[in-house]
């Protein structure tokens, strides 16, 4: 039900840019996009929780994080999607400086605010996953395959401190933010509107960052810092 949901909202979302964005609209590639979002949950959540997790004590989702990233390289390996088109590749576009300075910047501010609010370092399985898991898969679906998908369903870009943004990309954010904020319960849907906001924000500038150097990157870097810093302090 919360995957449904969060497919409705981006739906009349969809819809809505489509009454605005007529002429650079393509109705079958959103419809991919919403069909890859509901695989890439059903593999991520181990095909709806159906699947037991492995290592069995984990206390992470090992296995259904490397499931959907397994899903989703399969998926940029189509001739329709194509690996260096969904940014899976270690080349940078030229002029992509200004991305690394950002990150640079971003990088700088997490540690700060990691050590200002030390609270003790986690346990290594913790280390180890946010270091690692969260960034490579979330950004190889989020600003990878989804954004390609997103991107050629709306075509129309506007140029964003010298990098072209589109619509398509800005969903992807707002799904981004419904992942980490949105659940469903006995009362029914429930936003936390914080949580949305401080995930779907913070992926303008990895969305940014991703089309200004055409590679994810720079994201996977910024997000496992960004997740991974507050578990040493």
């Amino acid at each position: 039900m919360l995957t449904v949901g969060q497919i409705g909202v981006i739906t009349l979302l969809g819809f809505l840019g489509a009454s605005i964005f007529r002429k650079s609209f393509r109705l079958n590639w959103f419809v991919g996009a919403l069909l890859l979002y509901a695989l890439y949950n059903f593999l991520l959540t181990r095909a709806f929780f159906s699947i037991p997790n492995f290592p069995p004590a984990a206390g992470w989702n090992w296995l259904g994080k490397s499931m959907s990233l397994a899903g989703m390289l399969v998926v940029a390996s189509l001739p329709v999607f194509g690996v260096r088109r969904t940014g899976i590749t270690h080349f940078q576009l030229r002029g992509s400086w200004p991305a690394f300075l950002l990150l640079a910047l971003l990088c700088g501010f997490f540690f700060y605010m990691a050590v200002s609010n030390a609270d003790g370092r986690d346990d290594w399985e913790t280390i180890a996953f946010q270091w690692t898991m969260p960034g490579i898969d979330e950004e190889i679906f989020y600003r990878g395959v989804l954004l390609l998908a997103m991107n050629e369903a709306f075509t129309a870009r506007v140029s964003i401190i010298g990098t072209p943004i589109g619509y398509g990309g800005l969903l992807t954010s707002i799904l981004f933010g419904l992942a980490h904020g949105m659940s469903f319960g006995e009362s029914g849907f429930d936003f936390d509107m914080i949580a949305v906001a401080s995930t779907g924000a913070p992926s303008l500038l990895l969305l940014w960052m991703r089309e200004k150097t055409g590679s994810v990157v720079l994201p996977i870097i910024g997000h496992n810092v960004a997740n991974g810093v507050f578990t040493l302090f």
